[in-house]
């Protein structure tokens, strides 16, 4: 399927997946770093952005997903095995793809998948309610966060310093959660069941957690370090489940290390 997308600069493609609810600019504030490095392809998911939805009764999950994203690459770009990064669900899917051996190298930062039955609980229900609010505010997005104690509100749970948020960006982020085609189905499959089958990885995983996450908590960073044992460990420090508008500099210094390989 044909799937949205922006790219920019040259050398080793570097693929980007956003997190559920959200779009590819989530990786703007990194873009221009990475691609002076990197070419660097930052995908809307099917269903999310500009994407389409795909075909009735395709299987929603991070497996599906994977499978469409790497059909996409291979059939449209004409992208075989390239480096990916991926945030939250985004995480989770890169995840997939490292262990198909479909991409050279996977960083993922804070990502879905390594939850307990509790934390699944919370995740869907912060998800749901943050839905509902995107819903309720998208008509006057830019009104409400147009503060940055609107900006709190709004984004607190997903950014560390929402302040430092441009609120253009934060706009468009609940427009874009509002608007997503594929959040219930998705939310569903990924709260369901954890990832599995880590250890069966054989390219270079990096797994950073933002210090400061709130939705998926960083207490799940050892587990993910336990379900995937080959992968090196990173603290993005200061950081939020969104890592890339607190601190964009140490994100993309993640990101083109860890695609470094």
């Amino acid at each position: 399927m044909q799937l949205n997308y922006h790219r920019a600069g040259s050398g080793p493609t570097l693929v980007l997946l956003h997190g559920i609810g959200s779009q590819w600019q989530v990786w703007a504030p990194v873009i221009g770093r990475l691609a002076r490095e990197r070419d660097v392809i930052a995908v809307d998911l099917p269903g999310f952005g500009a994407s389409p939805a795909p075909p009735p009764g395709t299987p929603p999950g991070p497996a599906s997903l994977a499978a469409l994203v790497a059909g996409f690459l291979r059939d449209e770009l004409g992208v075989e095995r390239p480096h990916v990064a991926g945030n939250s669900l985004g995480g989770w899917i890169s995840l997939e793809l490292a262990k198909q051996e479909r991409v050279r190298s996977a960083t993922v930062l804070s990502p879905a998948g390594f939850h307990n039955h509790w934390e699944a609980r919370f995740q869907r229900a912060s998800l749901r309610a943050a839905r509902r609010g995107a819903q309720l505010l998208a008509d006057r997005a830019d009104a409400v966060v147009a503060t940055p104690v609107g900006r709190a509100l709004a984004t607190g749970q997903f950014v560390a310093k929402p302040a430092w948020l441009p609120a253009a960006g934060a706009a468009e982020s609940l427009r874009a959660l509002a608007g997503c085609q594929w959040f219930d189905d998705t939310l569903a499959a990924i709260t369901s069941e954890p990832f599995r089958g880590g250890a069966e990885i054989r390219v270079p995983v990096t797994i950073a957690w933002g210090e400061k996450d709130r939705l998926l908590l960083a207490r799940q960073a050892p587990r993910a370090a336990q379900q995937v044992p080959s992968a090196r460990m990173v603290t993005l420090y200061g950081c939020g489940h969104v890592p890339t508008f607190d601190d964009p500099e140490q994100v993309a210094s993640v990101l083109l290390q860890g695609s470094a390989e």
